[in-house]
């Protein structure tokens, strides 16, 4: 029997998502209080209870109910009878919160190593010929043994490479002083937005973010981006890439299974594609096509399809549609453009009701077991069974605490890598260099004595002065009469 769960309906039909296609990926779009957070949060259930781990950004707080279970409301009532559900009944679900910022959760932390010399340039937005000093950095830490773990580490690997830039030069490249400084100007307005908090270790382990409960229930992985996601998006948007890219790295094949073995919600998806260069989309594309093969499904969430880049958007298989607002001529083409991807249902008419659905409502159109697109349902979005708002500060410590990981994360460790051993090759270089200073100011004085020696002992003496002395007088007849006299005195001849 095929694995599914259920996610809305109307009047005639109910809609199932099949979890053998879970791996081929999805968009959950919509415009601002359309009901995405809603969607998202029955999705993170589905899976849950059929045992697949997901791992998901609460961007707004919201999600972190999932956490307890729900409670009895009128609206809740009524959407419950109107799909038709007789056995819906509310729980909490296995939930592990994380917080980059480490307040809200367990730190999330990778090194400068792993993040890599690509997405460190696109996060800190750099130029052609500043990424080319980037993957030189990455490249000389690799031939000199040097780890690269946090940014102190990236920053004084650069500084080492701006003095002995002459050495390097014939390896690595043309390593200018001006690029440098620009990507150093970079790393500290990074760090004061609160990329500080990323980089470092211990850092995530993959493994803590596939778990299952003691019952066989998926633990949902849920990361507070509430603060991060203000000051500094670009740091949000690298951190998914980079899990998405370990991910496909470190996960061996699996090829199509009965249901994936992880699910991954990116929220705000339109970050991941702001400004970045063309090499890194590319790289984003290359992964969602192939992560399928390790059994990771990926889904995109965002307000406009369009956000989404054509040859990615082209891979979601599953689609949840919410209500667009069409303003605008440009909203208009959106719209008309949203309705063309959908497979068109007779009894629907998909371009009108992309801008009347209600709070809750979605046009939804999933894979069927060949992996074709469904006809487009218009349907309601099943009720969450976990609390619908956030946790209450008592209640978040609580799980904090109960935590399965609590300890692992929390004491950030600072282990000898290239800030610590450069630091030691500088001082040793100082060393060094006092040393050789000595010597020579040694050799200077030791030049000086002697010369000074030399002097002294080339002073005339009396006699010498005296014989110098007469040598010059012998031009005259007077002076050569005293010479023969004096000399004829100490030979004994005559005069």
């Amino acid at each position: 029997m095929a694995i599914e769960f259920l996610i809305g309906g109307n009047s005639q039909t109910r809609v199932h998502f099949p979890a053998a296609m879970a791996n081929r990926h999805g968009l959950i779009a919509g415009a601002t209080g359309s009901g995405k957070t809603v969607t998202l949060q029955i999705l993170a259930e589905g899976f849950s209870k059929i045992g697949v781990p997901c791992f998901m950004a609460d961007v707004k707080g919201d999600l972190s109910g999932l956490a307890e279970a729900g409670s009895a409301h009128p609206k809740i009532d009524e959407r419950v009878q109107k799909i038709g559900i007789k056995d819906f009944s509310f729980s909490a679900n296995p939930v592990l919160l994380w917080d980059m910022l480490g307040k809200q959760g367990a730190p999330t932390r990778v090194t400068i190593s792993d993040m890599g010399p690509l997405l460190l340039s696109n996060l800190l937005e750099l130029n052609e010929t500043q990424t080319g000093v980037m993957y030189s950095a990455f490249a000389i830490a690799d031939d000199e043994g040097l780890l690269l773990l946090d940014l102190k580490d990236l920053r004084s690997m650069l500084g080492w490479m701006a003095e002995h830039r002459k050495e390097l030069g014939g390896d690595y490249g043309n390593i200018s002083s001006a690029s440098v400084g620009a990507i150093q100007r970079r790393l500290l307005m990074m760090e004061e937005q609160g990329a500080e908090h990323l980089f470092g270790e211990p850092a995530l382990k993959l493994d803590d973010l596939m778990m299952t409960d003691f019952s066989g229930r998926g633990v949902i992985s849920l990361m507070d981006v509430t603060q991060l996601i203000s000051r500094s998006p670009r740091v949000y948007a690298s951190f998914l890439i980079w899990l998405l890219s370990e991910m496909y790295e470190n996960l061996p094949e699996a090829g199509d299974l009965e249901k994936p073995k992880m699910v991954l919600f990116f929220d705000e998806a339109h970050l991941l594609f702001d400004r970045a260069p063309r090499a890194l989309v590319d790289k984003i594309e290359q992964v969602v096509r192939l992560i399928r093969s390790k059994a990771v499904g990926v889904y995109f969430i965002t307000q406009s399809p369009l956000d989404i880049p054509v040859d990615i958007l082209g891979q979601l298989g599953a689609r949840i549609q919410h209500v667009l607002r069409a303003y605008t001529p440009k909203d208009k083409k959106t719209v008309r453009t949203v309705a063309d991807t959908f497979r068109a249902n007779p009894a629907l008419d998909t371009l009108t009701s992309l801008t009347s659905l209600g709070t809750g409502e979605a046009l939804v159109s999933l894979l069927d077991a060949k992996g074709a697109p469904t006809p487009v349902e218009r349907i309601l979005v099943r009720p969450p069974v976990s609390r619908i708002g956030p946790l209450k500060a008592k209640e978040r410590t609580t799980i904090m605490q109960r935590s399965p990981l609590k300890g692992r994360y929390e004491q950030a460790l600072d282990r000898e890598s290239a800030y610590e051993l450069l630091k030691q090759r500088a001082q040793q270089e100082a060393r060094v260099q006092a040393a050789e200073k000595a010597r020579q100011q040694q050799e200077k004085a030791a030049q000086k004595s002697a010369r000074s020696r030399g002097r002294k002992s080339s002073r005339q003496s009396v006699w010498e002065t005296a014989a110098k002395s007469v040598a010059r007088s012998m031009g005259s007849s007077l002076g050569r009469q005293i010479i023969r006299g004096i000399l004829g005195s100490l030979l004994g001849g005559k005069r």
